[in-house]
């Protein structure tokens, strides 16, 4: 009797044990991408090794972003003109610093960024809607990168479902400095959205594809410019590790006091990694990557591509093409790229810093007031290109050494000269004699040296 007991008891043991291991097994095959190593993509994090912080519910993170820049136009104020990711010339500066996580408990989710430094002001400068109405969203925003709460579904590979602040795909590059290849980057990047507020869901039909639906309040903006909401997507498919493949898609209203004007941007990459040897002490890995960007305004006085001289072309079309090889098991890499963008009317260009007001003109919402604002009227054009080339160091996966050289053409002036931005004087504090404008020019080279950390 004893003896079929046991027996009884150990076949149950060994039932329990085979369930529990089928468990783990389908838990692990609804893991997306899961074995997939992404850590080589542009605009991915590139840590291959579990988060050092991390514990049964939450996964810390910690990012670091100083940088010294110099162009060789010499601005005698030190202003960077066109740019997300510089702010000043000839001084060491800390661009953006990130503090937070993510929390996860029974489906319940959540994640929160903290952003401080050059960034809490260089991004939020650039989104107008925080002009309507009253709470000042730029000041309550700018401390925020990423903020948003959900939950997931254990159904198909995961389905997410969050509301809040995230992260936009659009232009490829991340809003982290420590997951892209270039540190300055390409118009592409810098002139599409680098975050959307609103609603997100995340849909993982099978292990290498993602579907995702956007309900936003519109094109990198904390409110809405108009009554009606952005509306977007992305597709994301990785049919092996060394492809990717992702379509981002955005439709709304976006100019401000302009409800009848449509806005459609298409964005579309292509990432490949070619050769890859991880363990080689040469060579070790190669990748390329490349976006191709199409987009149009139509309505209220604009008609996409098709212009008149009573309706005129406003369209968005770029592209850009980065090589990246590794070297020494990883622990060097080599980059080099640039890109286009051609931008009619200019409703996507970075305005320029100085004497003209980010404050729309209360008698045209479409302008820019101040002594001398750059010009965003209809059928403006503007047309811009760069290149640039990069070194890393890596001596592990959390901290990065980078030296890198760009240089940025415009058809128009449009970077900061010699003379700066300011003022005769290059100082705020003063006085714009008579005749004084911004040397503004159609060309710059820089050269970047940045130092960053992630944890």
């Amino acid at each position: 009797m004893k003896k079929t007991i046991t027996i009884l008891v150990a076949i149950i043991s060994s039932v329990n044990v085979f369930a529990q291991e089928k468990v783990k097994d389908t838990i692990k095959e609804k893991i997306p991408f899961d074995g997939m190593d992404q850590s080589w993509q542009n605009g991915s994090d590139r840590r291959t090794e579990p988060a050092a912080l991390s514990t049964k519910y939450f996964t810390g993170s910690i990012l670091l972003d100083g940088a010294y820049t110099h162009s060789f136009n010499n601005p005698n104020d030190n202003t960077v003109v066109g740019s997300t990711a510089l702010a000043r010339n000839n001084e060491m500066q800390m661009n953006s610093a990130n503090f937070g996580g993510d929390f996860n408990y029974q489906g319940a989710r959540a994640r929160i960024m903290t952003q401080f430094g050059m960034r809490s002001t260089l991004v939020p400068r650039n989104d107008y809607s925080t002009y309507r109405g009253q709470y000042q969203m730029a000041n309550a925003y700018r401390y925020l990168s990423e903020a948003y709460a959900g939950y997931h579904f254990n159904k198909w590979y995961g389905i997410n479902v969050d509301a809040g602040m995230f992260m936009s795909y659009v232009g490829l590059n991340s809003y982290y400095q420590q997951e892209n290849w270039e540190y300055q980057a390409s118009f592409t990047s810098d002139n599409t959205p680098w975050f959307f507020n609103g609603v997100r869901v995340q849909m993982f039909p099978t292990k290498t594809l993602k579907v995702e639906a956007w309900l936003i309040n519109g094109w990198q903006s904390y409110g809405s410019f108009n009554k009606m909401p952005g509306f977007g997507g992305n597709i994301t498919w990785c049919p092996n590790e060394a492809v990717k493949l992702l379509t981002n898609d955005y439709y709304g209203t976006d100019a401000a006091g302009l409800p009848n004007r449509m806005r459609f941007h298409s964005d579309n990459s292509l990432l490949v990694r070619y050769y890859n040897q991880p363990k080689a002490k040469g060579v070790s890995r190669m990748a390329f990557s490349s976006t191709f960007d199409i987009g149009f305004e139509k309505g209220e006085g604009v008609s996409g591509f098709n212009g008149t001289d009573t309706n005129p072309a406003q369209y968005f079309m770029s592209g850009m093409v980065y090589n990246r090889i590794w070297f020494n098991k990883n622990q060097f890499a080599w980059t080099i790229g640039g890109g286009i963008m051609t931008n009619p009317g200019r409703y996507l260009v970075l305005l320029p810093t100085g004497d003209a007001s980010p404050l729309p003109s209360a008698t045209n919402p479409t302008q820019t007031e101040g002594t001398h604002p750059f010009d965003t009227s209809a059928g403006t054009q503007f047309k811009g290109w760069d290149c640039s080339t990069n070194f890393d160091w890596m001596p592990n996966q959390s901290i990065t050494f980078r030296a890198e050289f760009v240089h940025r053409e415009a058809n128009v002036p449009y970077f900061a000269g010699s003379g700066g931005v300011t003022s005769p004087t290059g100082y705020t504090t003063t006085a714009l004699p008579a005749g004084w404008q911004p040397d503004l020019v159609k060309m710059e080279n820089r050269i970047i040296f940045a130092v960053l950390f992630r944890i």
